[in-house]
């Protein structure tokens, strides 16, 4: 998802509004999704092998949407994406394992919020951008490069944080990472500089295919510990506003403290706060157990809740600045 004049890919008008036509119904449909993985949990349940194969899917449709200039902001500012990488995958996880500690969370879903927090982020941070005024060329690239670097330093951050209450696997998932992220996202970006036309077809219903898909995960999360969801859910939902919440403040200092400029603090705050937590929740429910996934699948409720109230904010408080500048000339 890009602007026109500042993002290394051009981004037809329809691709623009289905976009955000989806991020604004995406919570609904998830939680749509949610209350159907509840209610009709043991049919789903059996449906849990599904997950790595869809992720990959989702990882796919991600790689059609780039291109290989939107790599060329590592070269040409180099800064704010060393920046925004680095608080992405020092700042979540960190926060992750604060939250847990202070709010006293059993293993089980302290390692599903510290899962969220070291996975890379999430592809509607691009779409949340682009409402924000951000810098959306640089969302692209951050999301991007922050993707290639998560079957290394996924596993190796949740070994150090989580190795300490729950066995990890940290082998067995960046082997599970370079075949569900890494592999269909080099493949996505293969597509699309093959076969240019067909993809550029296609890109204004990705949107909906990611969003259809993630729902389809989220149900099956769901289903998998449906009997504890009721109990766990508002303690998770605390958790999840905490880590987000925090992610998206600590972001934006980081930026500014920086040196770097309003457009580019707001993309560093929102590629921060924002995770792939259909991606943690796959994780969890493989390498720990169902309960561990109900994190993500409630930060993919909320954090785009939340990306959504403070593009608005953002947006609000440039027509502010803009009506005080206009009837400060009016006086002058």
């Amino acid at each position: 998802m890009s602007e026109p004049s500042s993002a290394p890919t051009a981004v037809s008008r329809s691709e623009e509004h289905s976009a955000k036509r989806a991020v604004a119904l995406f919570p609904a449909l998830i939680l749509g999704a949610g209350a159907v993985g509840y209610f009709f949990a043991e049919p789903l349940s059996g449906l849990s092998g599904f997950i790595n194969p869809l992720l990959g899917l989702i990882m796919f449709g991600m790689g059609l949407t780039l291109r290989w200039p939107d790599f060329a902001l590592v070269l040409s500012r180099p800064i704010p994406v060393i920046l925004g990488v680095a608080a992405q995958y020092a700042v979540m996880p960190l926060v992750g394992w604060s939250v847990a500690k202070a709010m006293g969370l059993p293993d089980e879903l302290a390692v599903g919020v510290i899962l969220v927090g070291c996975v890379p982020g999430g592809t509607a941070s691009n779409v949340v951008s682009y409402l924000a005024r951000a810098d959306v060329a640089l969302s692209v690239t951050m999301t991007s490069v922050s993707t290639l670097l998560a079957p290394i330093l996924t596993p190796l951050l949740t070994l150090w944080l989580v190795g300490a209450r729950l066995p990890v696997d940290a082998g067995g998932m960046a082997l599970t990472m370079v075949q569900i992220v890494l592999i269909p996202v080099v493949l996505g970006l293969l597509a699309r500089a093959l076969l240019p036309r067909l993809v550029e077809r296609a890109l204004p219903v990705l949107p909906w295919f990611s969003v259809a898909l993630i729902s389809v995960v989220v149900a099956i999360v769901v289903s998998l510990s449906a009997d504890r969801l009721v109990a766990a859910g508002l303690v998770v939902l605390v958790a999840v506003i905490a880590h987000n919440g925090l992610g998206l403040l600590l972001g934006y200092l980081i930026g500014r403290l920086t040196g770097q400029s309003e457009r580019a603090s707001r993309t560093i705050a929102i590629e921060v706060g924002m995770q792939n937590s259909g991606l943690a929740s796959g994780l969890a429910t493989q390498f720990f157990t169902p309960t561990a996934a109900l994190p993500g699948a409630v930060f993919s409720v909320w954090h785009n809740l939340s990306g959504a109230l403070l593009a608005a904010y953002f947006r609000r408080r440039d027509a502010r600045a803009s009506q005080a500048g206009a009837a400060d000339s009016a006086r002058s």
